[in-house]
């Protein structure tokens, strides 16, 4: 990959974020203009920045990642991802605006006339916020480094520093006709490319492997890892070996490995013939998915309990969609309800446009860069197969233009959820309400997910984004549809669900990325929490609600009637 083309693409999309940023400083000046870019938004253009900041670097890199590694019952990501706004559209998109509130802990509290129910959905926003900020800033290492060999750390400090200055700059306003540009931007670097990639495949007279059967070694393949691992082989084969394998220091070219599983020390590089089977990477018991299984949806043989896993990405990600705070604040800048109805169909064909190059750049992964499950990169597989498949001057050409589309997945998706959180941040937890502290709120906003990118810098980018669907579908989910649909919720249902739903689902989210290595069910569950967590956050409301019939506000029927009224005239006020 030449550095200097892809640098220019990259430094390109690095300025027009900038520049749009400065020009937000004169356009922006109310704290409506910060907050719900005072609510002037038109459908199209509001869909367009809807969809370049859901499109996170879990979409752009991490699906297709998943897909090279685990098969194609990963595809339920971006099928959750789109679904999950139709969801949105059923239930939530029309009444959410007419609320007249800024963020998610204004709803909050103009339903159930709550402080407290208020102060525990600012912290969920927030920890959501900065769960889902970790795998961009962790997405945007990994593409400075293949791009450049910076330290994996350079790409999220510079991701953080754009970032900052342009939402600290103009705020909703400017932010929103950046992410805009920034999904055609996104759009575009992959579809240009996956039209030669696949011309490529198609004349590639190599035999081509089996879908079905093990994945090979297209060519003859450098493997290198930075950490030590275990892999595990199925059929003997002879490598050349530069390191410590199996505890024993090696620098020849006809070292045979057997079949079983070999330990590679940190920094080992293999070199594999054309045609060898690719070694599975072998953690305790488990030895990676069986390669027979990568095209067959829900096999068994892949992961422990896979049904239920299934279940629970399906549940994640159809019914989190709703909660992501950077998501729904977008529909507080829309004029009206009808907008809102309108610019969530729009997002649904944006979104299917976009995923349906994932499986394309999945299954090509497959076939030419199958050594990512090695070293751990597969993330990169996006990035590498247009100098892989292609090479030359073409491949670089395109290749700078995937990594300029990756750069602006890092950074409208950050510029989204930075925003939403400096907004929680700047309402309750600085002392008081205005532009200064909405920008002093955003340099917190940012600075916690970068701290927490060195303690977790090996963060897979779609499994922590699924994650932070589970949390938000578990809390906020419950919330939305009985606060708007329900008129029996009352202030201790609400915080009782938030709390009980949220936090089981945080808790098990933390167990699973920083906790003791568990295995068999304790595994699934923690990995998978949604399949439970929401059904328990939705129960705990009705149930408490239900106890508590006195405690409902009294100005409940003026608030439902509110919601789910047209509006009539010009647009409520309403306060932050």
């Amino acid at each position: 990959m030449d550095r200097t083309y892809s640098m220019a693409a990259v430094s390109v999309v690095v300025a027009t974020t900038l520049l749009v940023g400065a020009l937000g400083l004169r356009i922006s000046r109310t704290t409506s203009d910060f907050y719900v870019a005072s609510r002037s938004v038109p459908p199209r253009l509001n869909a367009y920045a809807i969809s370049g900041e859901y499109l996170s670097a879990a979409s752009f890199l991490g699906v297709a990642g998943l897909v090279l590694a685990q098969g194609v019952d990963m595809l339920w990501f971006p099928i959750g991802y789109t679904a999950g706004f139709l969801v949105l559209l059923i239930f939530v998109a029309a009444p959410l605006r007419r609320s007249g509130a800024y963020t998610l802990p204004d709803f909050a509290e103009a339903r159930t006339e709550s402080r407290t129910v208020r102060r525990i959905a600012s912290v969920f926003v927030v920890g959501i916020g900065w769960l889902y900020l970790l795998p961009q800033l962790r997405g945007a290492g990994l593409t400075l480094r293949l791009l450049t060999g910076a330290p994996q750390w350079s790409g999220g400090l510079l991701v953080a520093a754009v970032v900052t200055t342009a939402v600290a700059a103009g705020g909703m306003r400017s932010i929103t006709f950046v992410q805009a540009f920034q999904y055609w931007l996104k759009l575009t670097a992959l579809l240009v490319p996956v039209v030669f990639l696949l011309a490529a495949w198609r004349g590639d007279q190599a035999p081509q492997p089996s879908w079905e059967g093990p994945a090979t070694f297209h060519r003859p393949t450098l493997v290198s890892v930075d950490t030590a691992r275990d892999i595990a082989i199925d059929r003997p084969v002879r490598v050349t070996a530069r390191g410590t394998v199996d505890g024993t220091s090696h620098d020849r070219a006809d070292l045979l490995l057997t079949e079983g599983t070999h330990h590679l020390a940190a920094g080992t590089s293999l070199s594999f013939p054309a045609g060898a089977d690719v070694p599975r990477v072998a953690t305790g018991d488990q030895s990676g998915p069986v390669p027979s299984s990568w095209a067959r949806p829900v096999s068994q043989s892949r992961e422990e309990h896979s049904l239920y896993a299934t279940y629970g990405l399906i549940v994640a990600t159809f019914l989190g969609t709703m909660g992501l705070p950077h998501v729904v604040v977008r529909f507080y800048t829309n004029p009206d309800g009808r907008a809102a109805r309108r610019t969530t169909v729009v997002v649904l064909a944006a979104l299917g446009a976009f995923y349906l190059l994932m499986p394309v750049y999945g299954a090509l992964g497959r076939l030419y860069a199958p050594d990512l499950t090695l070293s751990g990169d597969t993330d990169a597989a996006v990035l590498l197969l247009p100098q892989r498949l292609i090479g030359g001057t073409a491949g670089d050409l395109l290749g700078a233009l995937v990594a300029g589309g990756a750069f602006a997945a890092f950074l409208s998706t950050t510029s989204g959820v930075t925003l939403s959180v400096a907004g929680v941040l700047a309402q309750d937890v600085l002392p008081t309400l205005g532009v200064r502290h909405f920008r002093l709120a955003t340099l917190l906003g940012i600075a916690v997910p970068v701290a927490a990118l060195f303690a977790l810098p090996d963060l897979p980018a779609a499994g922590a984004v699924g994650l932070a669907f589970a949390v938000s579908a578990s809390s906020f989910c419950p919330l939305l549809v009985l606060g708007i649909w329900w008129h029996g919720l009352t202030p201790p249902g609400a915080a009782a669900g938030l709390l009980v739903g949220g936090g089981s689902a945080l808790a098990a989210v933390v167990a699973a990325m920083a906790g003791p290595p568990l295995s068999g069910w304790p595994q699934v569950l923690c990995a998978w929490p949604a399949a439970w967590s929401v059904p328990l956050g939705f129960a705990t409301m009705i149930v408490v609600s239900l106890a508590t019939r006195h405690r409902v506000p009294r100005s409940t029927a003026a608030v439902m009637a509110r919601l789910h009224l047209p509006e009539t005239g010009g647009p409520r006020p309403s306060s932050p």
